[in-house]
């Protein structure tokens, strides 16, 4: 099913989470490969923006090929979102730009009262959101968790504030900043917040199988699903939740074959755009989640985590085939 986020056009319900450390070029152009509907990138500081971080001047790469891409930002104040958000449209040209007010993770919420930490201070959001809106001409988003912890469950305010301020769409991760990845994710928190609300709302958390991404859009009446942890060594869950959410279409499994594949594309990918032992480092965690569960693939494991090149790691390859042949 097409949608639309304020004028920009999307082909289908499926979203890629903005994972850290994940969402570089390389995992987002196999993402949109596998059909994926919108693109979201791995966050960047609005204060590295700000003093030309080389790091993350790099990660603002893109190619055409991964649009409709959606570039998130995570900062504090609205002064420093807003010189980050206009310096972003004019050098990266992102379709979207999506304010990240979910990291739980202590460098962000905590050391930098960024990320989740913005959930106990709704007006200071409600700033951010419409300074960022209007200093850019494409659609400002946001995501959100359910709230700081369990005594500050607040999205449906926030959600509110958030539309009140121009933005164009919100995502909802019903899981407090206390709870991280840990519990299950409170689904009815996004029912709730999508019947609030008259901008789109897409609705993340525990999506393991196309029937996860159905239900959920089923019982919350959420526009699109964002799929984050899911994907990892799996890309082939976008395909499956497209094509089940469009036709009903079944999964079929995943072959051995077509998982080593996938890991040559990723370090041939990869290779574009890091220099060989920097890609062979990152290669070393997506692998090791593309064999995750295969048979004898912990005899290897050891010798994947110390790689340092292409032709190391193709020859692993090689070797565990012959393995399990």
């Amino acid at each position: 099913m097409k949608w639309k986020i304020g004028n920009v056009k999307i082909d289908n319900q499926v979203v890629l989470a903005p994972m850290a450390g994940i969402c570089d070029s390389a995992f987002r152009r196999i993402a949109k490969s596998m059909g994926c509907g919108l693109i979201e990138t791995e966050m960047v500081s609005d204060k590295a923006i700000m003093y030309e971080n080389t790091r993350t001047q790099e990660m603002l790469y893109m190619t055409d090929a991964e649009r409709p891409i959606s570039q998130q930002i995570f900062g504090a104040e609205a002064k420093s979102f807003k010189i980050a958000a206009e310096y972003i449209e004019k050098t990266m040209k992102p379709d979207i730009i999506d304010i990240n007010m979910g990291c739980p993770v202590p460098k962000v919420a905590v050391r930098s009262q960024a990320g989740s930490a913005l959930l106990k201070n709704p007006p200071k959001i409600g700033e951010i959101v419409e300074a960022v809106v209007e200093s850019v001409h494409v659609p400002v988003t946001a995501k959100i968790r359910s709230g700081w912890d369990e005594s500050c469950i607040n999205a449906l305010e926030v959600a509110g504030i958030v539309e009140d301020a121009g933005a164009s769409a919100i995502t909802v991760h019903p899981r407090t900043r206390e709870q991280r990845y840990g519990e299950s994710a409170d689904w009815s928190i996004i029912r709730d917040v999508k019947e609030s609300l008259s901008i789109p709302v897409i609705g993340n958390g525990d999506i393991w199988s196309c029937y996860d991404a159905h239900k959920m859009i089923d019982e919350t009446g959420c526009d699109a699903v964002m799929i984050g942890r899911g994907v990892l060594g799996n890309p082939w869950l976008i395909r499956q939740c497209i094509d089940y959410l469009d036709d009903g279409t079944e999964p079929e499994e995943v072959t051995l074959d077509e998982k080593i594949e996938m890991i040559k594309r990723h370090a041939e990918l990869l290779s574009e755009i890091r220099p060989e032992k920097v890609a062979m480092h990152k290669m070393r965690t997506h692998t090791a989640y593309y064999l995750k569960g295969q048979w004898r693939s912990s005899e290897i494991k050891p010798r994947i985590f110390k790689m340092n090149t292409k032709e190391e790691l193709f020859d692993l390859l090689e070797e565990y085939i012959e393995l399990v042949s």
